[in-house]
């Protein structure tokens, strides 16, 4: 029982070490499977016509895209 007892403290330890370690990097979670992109999958729903809603966040992401790579000439 007491080496039950020494390894659930060692490995209590040891997760709590790594959490405050992952806390003081200040990073968000993130995956590294690569998502449904690894198995061929391009986007959640396969529908050839999305519905209104996809097709609204599509635009809104073009088009946010489309502003990040703008090149302000007025102040050259």
């Amino acid at each position: 029982m007491m080496i039950f007892l020494i390894t659930l403290v060692f490995f209590l330890v040891v997760g709590a070490a790594m959490a405050v370690g992952y806390i003081f990097q200040n990073k968000t979670l993130a995956g590294s499977c690569g998502g449904l992109a690894s198995v061929g999958i391009d986007k959640e729903c396969n529908c050839d016509n999305p519905c209104e809603k996809r097709q609204e966040r599509e635009r809104k992401s073009a088009l946010e895209g489309n502003l990040k790579n703008k090149i302000d000439v007025t102040n050259i």
